[in-house]
């Protein structure tokens, strides 16, 4: 028997003791399992030496990546709808004697794993994004983003009245939710930090009268944004700079922003509170629309990195960090504001994420062609997880409305009845 057969004997004999309820599919062609259901193909007899290396959540995701792994008959989703069973306990009742009597002969002809170097950002822990990891993220390819995303390129938590409404629907009713939100007015001054594609400043120049201002670090989406407000024969209303919060001056009725906290760092949270307080007009409104992780008691617990965390800012979001909702009303309080509604939109973001992972499997081939296939299946990866993350509650993202804080009257209604016409 060599050593290929003997690397099937061994995920053979985990397989069946483990008894995970789906099938795997070896490189060999034979299936172990049920006979429906969704399948995991193995495709390469490298995976044992790979997880026994380096036994980790970046070690699946970089086998996913190579698609030494893969799944064949469903999706990702229909691995995670199964039934999750006691990992540890099935794995501490393995045949350990069987297996190890196979090790020798699958290590000494191991192989190394095909380096996706280029997949990963530089510095990934450092607290807070820079302008070459927002472009990691932002700048693979207009084009590639269009494949998933709503006609307006909206690339932020929808807004479901319905949760069998489309993407587009969702998308143009959650930028008409904050622009009441905001109780924009026709000749306010909107700021849009992390403007992204120019959805919500041409939203809200289009139907609130407003005029825009955005900034953003990336120069792919601003290009594209630019070309956008010039077709809607908005350039006298709308402008954006390619420019960091912290660079601006000048003051604005209300300020948006809508999913860009995320890439900050903790430790820019008072630069970045500060600079909304400055640039914000006396009674003028704040919209921060942001993801956050659950509070585990102390802050110890609560800000630590666990291994989806460190795979996430090393693949896609380099320099990025979550906060809680506590944490955020806390440094919202802290920083001049009153805080007069916290909305969590956590199910919404997963049917936002779901779908996108369908609109990108969906035109896989196309995705493939333009980015190529191992950024291709990170990707799919990255949006189904997240859309699992948000409906198990272990991330959420809140619409928070403040105010800057004054003596007297808000101004705002005396309900929120207005919102929801």
């Amino acid at each position: 028997m060599d050593a290929a057969d003997k690397a099937a004997r061994i995920v053979r004999t985990v397989v069946e003791s483990l008894n995970p309820g789906f099938a795997v599919k070896l490189w060999t062609g034979e299936r172990i399992g049920p006979a429906t259901g969704p399948v995991l193909a193995i495709n390469d007899q490298d995976i044992v030496w790979q997880v026994l290396r380096r036994p980790s959540l970046s070690t699946l995701i970089e086998m996913w990546i190579a698609k030494t792994i893969d799944v064949e008959e469903g999706s990702l989703f229909d691995f995670y709808a199964l039934p999750s069973g006691k990992l540890k306990t099935k794995l501490k009742s393995l045949p350990k004697l069987a297996i190890l009597r196979d090790l020798p002969a699958v290590l000494f002809s191991r192989k190394q794993m095909a380096a996706q170097a280029g997949l990963a950002g530089r510095n990934p822990f450092v607290s807070g994004s820079s302008k070459e990891a927002i472009q990691h993220h932002y700048d693979i390819s207009n084009a590639f983003y269009r494949l998933f995303l709503d006609e307006r390129m909206v690339y932020s938590c929808g807004y479901f009245t319905d949760f069998a409404n489309s993407i587009d629907q969702a998308q143009a009713d959650k930028l008409d939710h904050i622009c009441r939100k905001l109780r924009l007015k026709p000749g306010e001054r909107l700021l849009d930090i992390g403007c992204g594609w120019g959805a919500m400043l041409i939203h809200a120049a289009k139907h609130y009268g407003v005029v825009g201002h955005g900034v953003s670090l990336s120069e792919a989406q601003t290009e594209l944004a630019r070309e956008r407000i010039r077709a809607e024969g908005l350039e006298d209303r709308i402008t954006i700079e390619i420019k960091s919060y912290t660079e601006l001056s000048g003051s604005f009725d209300k300020i948006s922003s809508i999913g860009m906290f995320e890439h900050l760092g903790l430790a820019n949270h008072d630069a970045y509170f500060s600079a909304v307080h400055r640039l914000l007009e006396p009674g003028g409104i704040y919209l921060h629309h942001a993801i956050t992780k659950r509070s585990k008691g102390s802050v110890k617990k609560t800000l630590h990195k666990g291994a989806e965390f460190k795979a996430l800012v090393k693949y896609i979001f380099p320099g990025g960090e979550l906060d809680t909702i506590g944490m955020t009303l806390g440094n919202l309080e802290a920083h001049g504001f009153l805080v007069y509604d916290a909305e969590n939109l956590r199910e919404h973001y997963a049917q936002t994420c779901r779908l996108w992972a369908e609109r990108l499997h969906a035109r896989f081939d196309e995705a493939i062609a333009e980015v190529g296939e191992a950024r291709a299946r990170l990707w799919l990866l990255y949006l189904t997880g997240c859309s699992v993350t948000f409906e198990r509650g272990s991330t959420q993202i809140f619409q928070t409305v403040v105010t800057k804080r004054a003596r007297g009257p808000s101004g705002l209604p005396p309900t929120r009845a207005d919102l929801y016409r």
